[in-house]
């Protein structure tokens, strides 16, 4: 008996170009639209403005989560959040000469 091999293992989870993380987004962004569509018609809107909004909202997200997977690529977009929380410079608040007199702090230290 003969088994092939998966060369699917290490890969990550794609779905019609969608990669990682865009897929969560798309599935959450679906899942949020249906809820709202839901609520909406159970709140006595309009059919047809339910039905107006939640294609029109669709197509939105199916271009947003397209475009942020084709712009980004798979890691890109976590990398763009890393990079937006990363401070762009440290600021230090001692005065300039206690920059340069270290040794004296060391020379002066008496431990507890």
């Amino acid at each position: 008996m003969e088994f092939s091999v998966n060369r699917g293992i290490g890969k990550p989870a794609e779905f019609q170009g969608l990669k990682s993380q865009y897929l969560f987004i798309f599935a959450g962004g679906l899942l949020g639209l249906f809820i709202v569509f839901v609520v909406m018609f159970m709140a006595g809107v309009n059919q047809w403005i339910c039905i107006g909004f939640g294609v029109i909202s669709a197509l939105i997200l199916v271009y947003g989560t397209f475009s942020l997977n084709r712009k980004y690529g798979e890691h890109g977009l976590m990398k763009a959040q890393a990079r937006r929380n990363h401070p762009r410079y440290v600021i230090s608040r001692r005065n300039f000469s206690r920059l340069f007199n270290y040794e004296l702090r060391i020379k002066n230290y008496e431990p507890v």
